[in-house]
């Protein structure tokens, strides 16, 4: 899952306005070591700098997704774990590696900028697939190989150097992924028109490598770690890694370097700590919007991103932040403190925030359907024939393309074929509402899950009944793998756009992330879900030909049901950002026809 999606989180970029992306005009540049100075300021070199920041990202994706693709199958057949709880530790990194964006985002913003959260994500990386391949390498850092029926697990210290890589790993991520593609938007001049067309094919480009980085990770990869060792399978990402720096610190030179401009979490709580100081005020003009946004702190803003917000009256606890007291303002109408009084632009970003909240966790939930196809999954697999031809067999980790093949094949599909007939009918611009997208998604995740329990029903009393290895091809499960990537097209790919569409301007880093953040809940939940269907059933067993995986699946189908019935009711009161509700419009009209009268 954190293959696909990462490529999605850099797809959905390209869809994004590059006015969002791009630096100021005029940046206030630092020099790499983070000091200030103003006298380097030079003029982005745009596609000279590509070279190296492109390279950069492809080696790292390839070195990234090589390294942890074939995870759960390293985990149970070299490192001697149990397939229950290897799905729940791979589960629990991809979910981790998921969210440390987030927090990689914050730091970034805040404190370090961009190159030196990059830099230190790449090290980390570097060192966590060092740790890795050591221990795939070194005799005392690995179990003895299974005899027969005696497997012995790995002890405390080879557990510790396994999540010690993990953990390297992880946090390497977190410095990456939300750094990497907005660090070469920084190269270029967005305020011209050659650099706005100049960014439109750098997202090409960077969305192009990156696919072809997954793919040379999930064969070549894949395949030498399946087929030929895991030294060596762990050594090429490494080497990867190690190349991928030595491209990023080449083109240190003609770097533009971003100062950091704090961040949108301070922001946030802001509002919050505003409102409660003053909980005990009273709004003027409680039911009457426009009159009430009068009487708010409510400044011009300068900004030519930021889109102007209405006040509006739903969980109007927050608009008590924007009274002004005595004492708030300075002569030049600038707060005095910023943690008493917040502009009503501000209350309503936060606002959009919540707001995007429950429809945020309806995709947990789907993304848990998804986050199969890196463990149970690949663990089917290994009990089924995966040969094509009489010499070729396929890797479990390679499995993944199928999946990455129907995303990558249904988005030109959704976009050339689906949106013009839609739009026929509905007469939407984009065919669907983008909240519509997300519900189709859900559906689909639900069927898929119906789909692989079937699938697996049918596999086990194959495996059963020919001593414990099916002879059905692996090509049994492409229907799951494939409405997964229909699946995610829909859902995954309407989120982020309708993040990028629906948080405000001043947030945009943050939307990315909480995709991100869905796909770590998810991992999360999977893992804790099959943790409680382990301990009260059989359902899940260390031979899969005794679990009946195919109920887990059925259990996610119906938890997925359940999910879209929620996801249709937070969809039917949510309200778009910058609109007002029904009963807002209808008071301002009456207010409006008031005044005509006097």
């Amino acid at each position: 899952m954190e293959v696909k999606n990462s490529l999605l989180a850099h797809f959905i970029h390209q869809l994004k306005c590059v006015k969002i992306l791009k630096p100021s005009p005029d940046p206030k540049l630092i020099d790499k070591e983070g000091n200030s100075n103003e006298e380097i300021k030079r003029k982005p070199r745009g596609w000279k700098c590509m070279p190296y920041i492109i390279g950069n990202e492809t080696c790292e994706k390839v070195a990234t997704f090589g390294l942890t693709a074939n995870l759960t199958v390293y985990l149970v057949d070299h490192f001697n774990i149990g397939q229950v709880e290897a799905t729940s530790i791979t589960n629990i990194f991809f979910a981790t590696t998921n969210f440390a964006p987030l927090l990689g985002a914050f730091i970034s913003d805040a404190y370090w900028g961009r190159f030196k959260t990059l830099a230190y994500g790449c090290f980390a990386s570097l060192m966590g697939m060092v740790a890795m391949t050591l221990s795939a390498s070194a005799p005392h850092l690995q179990p003895p190989k299974c005899r027969e029926s005696l497997c012995i697990g790995p002890s405390k210290l080879q557990l510790g150097v396994l999540y010690l890589s993990l953990g390297l790993l992880a946090t390497g991520a977190g410095g990456v992924r939300p750094c990497s593609l907005p660090f070469g938007v920084d190269q270029f001049d967005g305020s011209t028109e050659q650099g706005q067309r100049d960014l439109e094919s750098y997202f090409n480009w960077y969305y192009g490598t990156t696919t072809a980085a997954a793919m040379l990770a999930l064969t070549v990869v894949v395949y030498v770690q399946d087929s030929v060792s895991w030294p060596l399978g762990f050594g090429i990402p490494t080497g990867f890694m190690l190349i991928s720096i030595i491209f990023f610190f080449l083109g240190t030179r003609l770097y533009i370097y971003v100062q950091p401009e704090g961040s949108v979490f301070s922001g946030v709580i802001r509002v919050f700590v505003a409102s409660f100081r003053k909980r005990r005020l009273k709004l003027p003009y409680p039911d009457v919007v426009e009159q009430q946004e009068a009487l708010l702190y409510n400044p011009f803003t300068t900004s030519h991103h930021a889109v102007k917000l209405p006040l509006s009256l739903q969980f109007g606890f927050l608009n008590k932040a924007a009274i002004v007291t005595n004492g708030d303002l300075n002569p030049d109408d600038s707060p005095t403190n910023r943690w008493r009084l917040c502009s009503v632009q501000q209350i309503e970003e936060v606002k959009c925030l919540i707001r995007i909240a429950p429809i945020w966790f309806s995709g947990i939930i789907c993304f848990m359907a998804m986050a199969q196809q890196f463990t149970f999954t690949i663990l089917q697999s290994l009990k089924m024939d995966r040969h094509l031809g009489p010499h070729f067999q396929i890797p479990p980790g390679s499995l993944l393309i199928i999946s990455l093949l129907a995303l990558t094949l249904f988005i030109p599909f959704y976009d050339q074929i689906f949106v013009p007939m839609a739009r026929r009918i509905t007469r939407v611009a984009s065919g669907i509402t983008l909240l519509q997208r997300q519900g189709v998604g859900l559906a689909i995740s639900s069927m898929s899950m119906v789909v692989a329990g079937a699938v697996e029903h049918k596999r086990r009393v194959s495996a059963l009944s020919h001593g414990g290895i099916s002879p059905m091809s692996f090509l049994w499960l492409a229907p799951q793998l494939i409405l997964m990537g229909i699946a995610e097209a829909f859902s995954a790919v309407g989120q982020i756009e309708f993040y990028n569409r629906q948080f405000p301007e001043q947030m945009q880093t943050l939307a990315t992330s909480l995709f991100f953040c869905s796909l770590a809940g998810a991992n999360y939940l999977s893992s804790l879900l099959a943790s409680i269907i382990k301990k009260r059933t059989r359902w899940l067993d260390d031979n899969i030909n005794i679990g009946r995986v195919d109920y887990f699946y059925y259990v996610i189908a119906v938890m997925g049901m359940v999910n879209l019935l929620y996801f249709l009711l937070c969809s039917h009161y949510y309200r778009y950002k910058g609109m007002r509700s029904v009963e807002e419009e209808d008071t301002k009209e009456k207010t409006n026809d008031a005044l005509l009268e006097i």
